[in-house]
C-alpha cells in the first residue's frame, strides 16, 4: 500500500513517500479503514524530528488522525462496511489503516471526508480544553490565539457552539484574519506591541473569560493580561517552540487562573471520554456552529509539503492529505 514514512528525524525532508509498504492486519479486532484524506498536524511534524513525547525509531509511519471509509469491521463494534468514518490513532499517513473501534466515529451526513478528516484531533482538543478544562459556558468571551490554523479555527467554532458572547481571534497577517473570521470570530486583532491593549478595548477594558493558548512563547503573558476577572488561561500548546514561565503573583493578585489542558493524555485514560466529546460535537455539527475549514489539501505524491506547510508557518485552517 502507499503510506508515508519517516526515515530520518531531520524535519519535513526526513517525510518519503513510499509505495510498498506492507497493509496492516486484520486481527478480528480492529476495524479496517481504506483512507481518503489524512489530516497534517503539529504532533506530526514535532515527530519528524523526534520532538514529540511518542518516539518511534524511523522508519515508522506518522499520522494521527484520518478519514475514510470502512472495509471491514468486527461484530458488535458499531461499525459496518461502507461507514464513513473519522479515525485517530497512530500510522495514520497511509492508503489502510487498522484502529480500535474506540477510535473510530461515524462522520454525519453534514460532512464530507475531508471535513471529517479535519474533525477529531482540533475539534476533541477544543470541547476537552476549552469546556471540560476550562469551564467556558454560554454568554463568555473568548480570545484565540493562533486563530487562523487548524487548532485556532476549531476553538473560534466550539466557542460559538458553547455560546460565547464574543470570540476574538489573534492573527500574525491580515489574510489569516480573513480565516478567522470565516471561521466565526467576532473580532480579529493582528499581532503587535499593543495587541492586548486592543483586546481589553473590543471588552470595554474588562477583559476576556478565556485565553485559548495552543501557541506559547511570548504571547502567553500578554494572554494572562487580557483576561478579565476571574479569567482562565487554557494552555493548549507551544507551537510557538517556547515553553513560557509566569510569576504566580500575577494570579493572586487579579484573581485569575492558569488550567493546563491535554486531550491525549485525558482520553488514554479514559477512552470512552472520546465517544461522550463526539456526540457533542454532533449537536454544534448539527447546529451549523461546526464545519470544519479546509486550508491546503496536499496529493500523496506530493506530501512531506504538507508537513513543510506547517514548518513555514504557512499552513491554514487544516492541511490534509489526498489519498
Amino acid at each position: 500500500m502507499r503510506a508515508l514514512q519517516i526515515t530520518d528525524l531531520i524535519g519535513p525532508d526526513g517525510v518519503a513517500v513510499m509505495n510498498d509498504v506492507a497493509e496492516p492486519t486484520d486481527d478480528g479486532r480492529s476495524v479496517i479503514i481504506d483512507t481518503a484524506f489524512a489530516g497534517v498536524s503539529f504532533p506530526d511534524l514535532l515527530q519528524t524530528r523526534g520532538m514529540y513525547q511518542i518516539r518511534p525509531e524511523p522508519p515508522f509511519t506518522p499520522g494521527v488522525e484520518a478519514a475514510g471509509v470502512v472495509r471491514s469491521a468486527p461484530a458488535g463494534s458499531g461499525f459496518s462496511p461502507g461507514d464513513r468514518v473519522a479515525v485517530w490513532g497512530t500510522a495514520c499517513h497511509a492508503e489502510v489503516i487498522a484502529a480500535h473501534p474506540n477510535q473510530c466515529f461515524i462522520i454525519p451526513e453534514e460532512l464530507s471526508l475531508a471535513e471529517g478528516a479535519s474533525l477529531v484531533l482540533n475539534y476533541q482538543t477544543a470541547v476537552f480544553c476549552m469546556v471540560d478544562r476550562g469551564g467556558l459556558r454560554a454568554g463568555e468571551s473568548v480570545l484565540v490565539m493562533g486563530a487562523a490554523g487548524g487548532v485556532g479555527t476549531s476553538a473560534i467554532q466550539v466557542a460559538n457552539g458553547t455560546g460565547a458572547s464574543m470570540v476574538i481571534g489573534l492573527v500574525s497577517t491580515p489574510e489569516k484574519a480573513e480565516i478567522a473570521t470565516a471561521a466565526g470570530a467576532t473580532h480579529t486583532v493582528l499581532v503587535h506591541d499593543g495587541w492586548k491593549d486592543e483586546v481589553l478595548a473590543l471588552t470595554d477594558g474588562r477583559g476576556v473569560d478565556m485565553t485559548y493558548d495552543p501557541v506559547g512563547g511570548d504571547r502567553f503573558l500578554d494572554g494572562v493580561r487580557a483576561l478579565a476577572r476571574f479569567g482562565r488561561l487554557v494552555v493548549v500548546g507551544f507551537a510557538a517552540g517556547d515553553i513560557p514561565t509566569i510569576k504566580v503573583n500575577r494570579l493572586l493578585l487579579r484573581n485569575v487562573s492558569i488550567v493546563g489542558a491535554a486531550w491525549g493524555e485525558a482520553i488514554a485514560a479514559d477512552p470512552s471520554l472520546a465517544v461522550d466529546i463526539h456526540e457533542r460535537l454532533l449537536t454544534m455539527i448539527r447546529s451549523g456552529a461546526v464545519r470544519p475549514p479546509i486550508g491546503q489539501v496536499v496529493p500523496f505524491a506530493e506530501a512531506p509539503d504538507a508537513f513543510r506547510l506547517l514548518d513555514d508557518r504557512q499552513a491554514t485552517a487544516k492541511v490534509l492529505i489526498e489519498f
